[in-house]
């Protein structure tokens, strides 16, 4: 409540001076009070979409959802109960009550006098989406009590489909706001740039994901929502509509650059990436004669710093079971892995190829091995591109696409693979298996377009071989037709599955890298896809269908109780397996 309280406390040493004897000056205004009626709306409305972006940042966390769902890597621990703690997502709780929630309602106020319904409009949809993601993170939450100051300083939790219902009312509220309007826009809107209709096709699409999200418990009501908003034609079905979150490529004063690459472009090791995630794109799937067929996005999404990664000294590994990454030397330790999938990495990637991450909740200690981690690639994060320079990444931020990466919260393609969800699991009018392909082709193209933040490297000559005379773009970026052989692998993959929900979840999850939120619905909500990496450990305790609530909640609220990490949010009906 930073804004209120500024005004609270100019007020208290207003009223401590007048009482003064001094009558003149006891009717004198203070010239510097924060008011409404001075405050900059546009100051306040950069606060919370800052605000909003940090809480995005902080769904990304190795022991977050994107960690719980093998997108990026965790390994805190060996077991659940040990990684989820009070203090693991608190950043969360604080940015959304402490930080966006109170800005959010006093901009309402100086918008309503002035008329600035996008600034209100857009805030609105902001504030929905975070309501949406405590209660999938969460559970239930405090909403209605929440946020009254004085008059209720023990607000209690709200049912999370309560919120949720809150949160549809919110964006259904904001469309209205800003349907038609002719109001000034924002000075600095970082996602959409004052677009309101824009706004509107992002808001009417999170009403999408919430009818696909909480179709277990509701699927004739969420078909009905669903066709509704596929009839009216107005979802975000292209990438200059996208709702992301956009990063600069400023170091210092402030640092505008992506979380990712600070994190793996600096001097430091940077956090492991998912063997699975990678193993994924690189090796899961095989042709007729057994070849690998490679995700046309690899290059973008991972950047690897030597050629091998089993090429090293075995003080460089922690493969739990064994001294080295060889599956042959753990004697059945792995057998919970085959049990799932025989092909499943173990330590590395796979042997002969430089990816290097570490397996889901393999907590031993940290060894030298920060010259041989994947870094994070130009896509989502700005970094580098693969161009089997198998240089290292730490260059003190000065490679690559320095940093000007995004969150991608909703985009084209998600929509795509919800549709096709909804169509294969609530019988709504869509074609799943054109929702599919359309799915992998958007997302493909938006990858391949981050090649404009490092176009120079592209263009450059290769003087070596096996692409000697060519340019990095013509050498290393998939073709046209690499990327229709690709699709037509995918697409015959579906016709022959008799779990085509399976190869639908299994490219949105490809499709979200950058999005761990998303991915963790996406897991409990399907269990796909169905090959998952269990954790390193065979009996690692239950999996985390929610997460503690943190210890500034339990801690200072008399009616708070803490949960556990079994407890179900409301549209997890718990038919899923989750590990």
């Amino acid at each position: 409540m930073k804004f209120i309280t500024k005004i609270f406390v100019v007020a208290l040493f207003a009223a401590a001076f007048s009482a003064c004897d001094n009558t003149e000056l006891a009717l004198q205004e203070n010239p510097n009070a924060i008011t409404a009626d001075k405050a900059s709306v546009n100051d306040l409305y950069n606060s919370i979409q800052l605000t909003f972006s940090g809480f995005i940042s902080g769904l990304q966390g190795t022991d977050g959802p994107g960690g719980m769902a093998r997108m990026y890597n965790s390994n805190n621990s060996f077991s659940y109960d040990a990684t989820i703690a009070p203090t693991t997502l608190s950043g969360l709780w604080f940015n959304a009550y402490s930080g966006m929630y109170p800005d959010i309602e006093a901009l309402d106020v100086i918008a309503a006098e002035r008329g600035l319904d996008i600034h209100s409009g857009s805030s609105k949809i902001m504030k929905a989406y975070t309501l949406m993601a405590m209660v999938d993170v969460f559970g239930n939450i405090p909403f209605s009590e929440a946020g009254k100051g004085t008059d209720i300083i023990a607000p209690v939790a709200d049912p999370g489909e309560s919120v949720y219902d809150a949160a549809i009312a919110l964006l259904d509220a904001a469309i209205a706001q800003l349907d038609g309007t002719t109001a000034a826009a924002p000075a600095n809107d970082i996602i959409y740039g004052g677009d309101a209709a824009k706004w509107i096709t992002a808001a009417k699409t999170l009403k999408l994901r919430a009818a696909v999200t909480t179709r277990l418990t509701d699927p004739s009501g969420a078909a009905s929502v669903i066709n509704d908003l596929v009839s009216d034609g107005d979802l975000i079905s292209d990438a200059s509509q996208d709702f992301q979150w956009n990063y600069g490529n400023q170091r210092t004063n402030p640092n505008s650059r992506h979380p990712f690459y600070n994190n793996h472009y600096e001097l430091g090791d940077g956090v492991y990436l998912s063997n699975y995630y990678m193993w994924l794109l690189r090796a899961d799937k095989e042709d007729m004669d057994g070849n690998a067929v490679i995700d046309p996005r690899i290059r973008f999404y991972f950047y690897r710093k030597v050629e091998k990664a089993e090429a090293q000294d075995q003080t460089t590994y922690s493969c739990h079971f064994s001294a080295l990454p060889d599956k042959t030397t753990t004697a059945g330790a792995i057998a919970h892995y085959d049990a799932v999938d025989p092909d499943l990495p173990y330590c590395i990637v796979i042997p002969g190829d430089g990816y290097s991450g570490r397996d889901h909740m393999n907590g031993e200690g940290i060894p030298p091995d920060g010259p041989i981690r994947t870094s994070f690639g130009l896509y989502p994060a700005g970094g580098q591109f693969d161009l089997s320079g198998f240089v290292d990444s730490r260059q003190q931020g000065t490679t690559g696409g320095m940093g000007q990466g995004i969150w991608p919260i909703m985009t084209a393609s998600f929509t795509d693979f919800l549709r096709a969800e909804a169509a294969l699991t609530v019988g709504t009018t869509d074609d799943a298996k054109a929702l599919l392909e359309s799915g992998i082709r958007k997302s493909i193209s938006k990858v391949f377009s981050f090649t404009s933040l490092v176009s120079g490297t592209m263009s450059t000559i290769i003087d070596a071989r096996p692409c000697s005379g060519t340019s990095v773009q013509d050498c290393f970026v998939p073709s046209d037709e690499d990327v229709e052989a690709y699709v037509q692998f995918v697409m015959d993959e579906y016709d022959a599955a008799d779990d085509k929900l399976n190869i639908v979840m299994r490219e949105y999850y490809i499709a979200l890298w950058g999005n761990g939120l998303e991915a963790y619905n996406m897991f409990r909500r399907t269990g796909k896809p169905n090959n998952m990496q269990p954790a390193i450990e065979p009996a690692p305790g239950d999996f985390p269908v929610s997460y503690l609530y943190p210890d500034v909640y339990i801690q200072r609220n008399k009616n708070a109780t803490q949960k556990a990490i079994t407890d179900r949010v409301f549209w997890d009906d718990g038919s899923a397996k989750v590990y």
